[in-house]
C-alpha cells in the first residue's frame, strides 16, 4: 500500500493579497504619465485646498486681531522708515476711535519717526509690509497676504518633503492634506503673526537638511569606492567642505531667526542632528573611527557651514536699522551709553549700539511674565489645554445680519482635535518605532518636533501661547502620516487585513474633514449663532 503525500504548500490555496482598491490603483498607475501625475498631483491638490481655505475672505474680519496690533502697524512704519516708528496712544475718551480703528479705516500715516522698542527682529515685518505695499495698508487682505502665501507654501513643502523622506506619495499627500485642513494652521495663515513665517523657513531648512543627508551619503560612497579601488584604508572619513544643502539650511534658519529668535533652537537641533547623521553614515560606509571622524573632523566644518551663515543672514536683516539713523538704540552711545574698551574698543559704534539693542531684546523675552488670559503652559501644549482666542465679536438679533437671538464671529486657534491628538499619539508611536527599528526617517521627524517643543520647557514661567506650536506642527502631521502608513500596511498584506485598514483610514479622514467643516467658521470669523459657537468649547479651558 502506498500513500501519496501531497506538498502541504500546494494544497493550501494562496491567500489573496491587497484590497480591490489596490488592484484598481495598480491598474491606474500602470501608465507612466499617470505615475508622474500622481507624484505631483497629490501635493498640488492639497496645496490648492490649502489656498482656498486660507485666501477666501482673508480680509475678514477687517480689524487688527490679537498681536496684529503690533506686527501690522510696525510693518507699515518699518517699510517706510527702515525701523519701527511710534503710533499714537489710544484716546482716553471711551467713545473715541482707537489707533487700531483708525488704521483699519485707512488712517495709516499717523505714526511718528520716533523709534519704538520692538522685541523681535525685522524680517517677518518686512514681509508683512510687502503685502501691504502691493494691496494697500487699509486692506486687511493686504496685511495678511504674505502670511497666507507662506502658510500655503508650507503645506506644499511638507507634502513634498514627507513624500521624499518616506518615498511615498501617499505619506506626503496625507501630511500636506492634514496640515491644509487643520485649524491652527489655517488660523496662523490668516492672521499676521510672525510664527507662521518662522514655520515656513523652518520647514524649508528641514528639507535642506534631508537633501544634505542624501548628498553626504553619496559623497561618502564615492570616497570609499575610490579608497577601495586604490587599496587604501578607511580609518578616517573625509572632511566635506562643500555641502551646499547645509549652507542652504543655515541661510533658511538665519531667515527664521531674523523673524523670531525661536529659529535659533531649530538651528542648534538641526546642526547636532547633522553631526549625528554623519556618524551613522560613516559607520555605514565602513569608516573605522566613524564617531571620532564625525565629531572631531566634520563637526567643526558643519559649525562653520551653518552658524556663521545664519549669523550673517540675521545681521543682514537689520540693514534698515543700520542704514538709517532713527532706530531704537541707534545712537545709544551718543546718548550716554558706555562704549566698549580693551580688545573690543575697535568695534564700530553702530555695531555696539546694535548689540546693546539685542541685549535689551533678550532681557525682554526672557523676563516676559505679564499674565495673560490665554497664556498656555508648555507642559500642557500637547493636550491643547488653552488654545488662543484671537478675536471675538458678539452681535444681537438684527445686528449685522444676525437672524438669531445672539450671534458671534470668532477667530480661535483651536486645532482640529482629531488631527492634533492623533498627531501627538503618532509622535509617541514614532519614538517607539525609532527605538525598536532604528529607522532614521522617524528620527529626523522627531528632531523637528523636539526642536520646536523641548526648548520651551526651559520657560515654564514665561508668558507663552498655544499657537507657538505651529512651528513644529508640520512635523507632527508628518509623524501622523507616517504612523498611518505603518498601520495600513502594504498591498502585499492579506486582503482582509488590508481592506479593513483602508476602510478605517477612510472613516478617519471623513471624520477629520467633517470636523474641519464644523470648526471652519470658528477659524475664520464667520458670523454664526451663539449656540453653534458654544458647541465648540469641548473643554472648559477652551472658552
Amino acid at each position: 500500500m502506498t500513500t501519496d503525500l501531497a506538498d502541504p504548500l500546494q494544497t493550501v490555496p494562496d491567500v489573496p493579497r491587497g484590497s480591490r482598491l489596490d488592484d484598481w490603483w495598480a491598474r491606474t498607475l500602470s501608465v507612466g504619465w499617470r505615475v508622474a501625475a500622481w507624484r505631483w498631483g497629490g501635493p498640488i491638490a492639497v496645496t490648492v485646498l490649502a489656498a482656498v481655505l486660507r485666501l477666501v475672505d482673508l480680509g475678514r474680519p477687517h480689524s487688527l486681531v490679537f498681536d496684529e496690533t503690533y506686527y501690522v502697524k510696525d510693518s507699515w512704519s518699518l517699510v517706510h522708515l527702515g525701523y519701527e516708528g511710534t503710533w499714537p496712544a489710544n484716546p482716553s475718551d471711551e467713545g473715541a476711535p482707537t489707533t487700531d480703528d483708525r488704521f483699519a479705516s485707512g488712517q495709516t500715516d499717523i505714526y511718528s519717526r520716533a523709534a519704538e522698542f520692538i522685541a523681535h527682529p525685522p524680517l517677518g515685518k518686512y514681509l508683512i509690509g510687502l503685502g501691504m505695499l502691493v494691496f494697500g495698508p487699509d486692506n486687511a487682505f493686504g496685511w495678511r497676504f504674505t502670511v497666507a502665501v507662506l502658510g500655503i507654501a508650507t503645506v506644499f513643502l511638507i507634502a513634498v518633503i514627507a513624500r521624499s523622506l518616506f518615498r511615498s506619495t501617499l505619506v506626503g499627500t496625507l501630511a500636506g492634506g492634514l496640515l491644509a485642513v487643520d485649524g491652527q494652521a489655517i488660523v496662523m495663515s490668516r492672521v499676521s503673526l510672525l510664527d507662521g513665517i518662522v514655520t515656513f523657513f523652518v520647514v524649508l531648512a528641514f528639507g535642506a537638511l534631508l537633501l544634505d543627508r542624501r548628498w553626504s551619503a553619496r559623497q561618502l560612497d564615492r570616497w570609499t569606492d575610490r579608497r577601495a579601488t586604490a587599496g587604501r584604508a578607511t580609518l578616517w572619513g573625509p572632511v566635506l567642505w562643500w555641502r551646499p544643502w547645509l549652507l542652504a539650511m543655515g541661510v533658511a534658519l538665519g531667515l527664521a531667526s531674523s523673524t523670531k529668535w525661536t529659529g535659533m533652537y531649530f538651528l542648534a537641533f538641526f546642526a547636532v542632528y547633522s553631526v549625528l547623521s554623519d556618524m551613522m553614515l560613516r559607520r555605514r560606509a565602513g569608516v573605522v573611527f566613524w564617531s571620532s571622524s564625525a565629531a572631531l573632523q566634520q563637526a567643526p566644518v558643519t559649525f562653520l557651514l551653518t552658524v556663521p551663515v545664519a549669523a550673517v543672514t540675521y545681521l543682514a536683516s537689520w540693514s534698515g536699522w543700520f542704514l538709517t539713523k532713527g532706530g531704537w538704540d541707534r545712537d545709544w552711545i551718543g546718548g550716554g551709553g558706555q562704549r566698549w574698551t580693551g580688545v573690543l574698543a575697535w568695534v564700530p559704534d553702530s555695531l555696539q549700539n546694535w548689540w546693546h539693542y539685542q541685549s535689551e531684546i533678550y532681557a525682554f523675552n526672557i523676563g516676559l511674565h505679564t499674565p495673560h488670559s490665554y497664556q498656555a503652559n508648555p507642559l500642557l501644549w500637547l493636550v491643547m489645554q488653552r488654545p488662543t482666542s484671537m478675536y471675538y465679536q458678539g452681535t444681537n438679533a438684527g445686528q449685522d445680519g444676525c437672524g438669531f437671538d445672539r450671534c458671534g464671529a470668532a477667530v480661535t486657534g483651536i486645532a482640529n482635535p482629531f488631527i492634533w491628538y492623533a498627531s501627538v499619539i503618532a509622535a509617541v508611536v514614532l519614538l517607539v518605532l525609532f527605538v525598536t527599528r532604528r529607522r532614521w526617517e522617524y528620527g529626523l521627524v522627531l528632531i523637528g518636533i523636539g526642536a520646536g517643543y523641548l526648548p520651551w520647557l526651559m520657560y515654564l514661567d514665561r508668558t507663552v501661547f498655544q499657537f507657538y506650536t505651529i512651528a513644529f506642527e508640520p512635523f507632527l502631521v508628518t509623524a501622523l502620516a507616517a504612523a498611518i502608513a505603518h498601520l495600513i500596511g502594504s498591498r502585499d498584506d492579506p486582503r482582509r487585513r488590508r481592506t479593513r485598514a483602508l476602510l478605517g483610514l477612510g472613516v478617519y479622514l471623513l471624520v477629520v474633514v467633517l470636523a474641519s467643516v464644523y470648526w471652519y467658521p470658528m477659524w475664520t470669523a464667520m458670523q454664526v449663532p451663539w449656540d453653534f459657537i458654544r458647541s465648540h468649547y469641548w473643554l472648559p479651558s477652551w472658552l
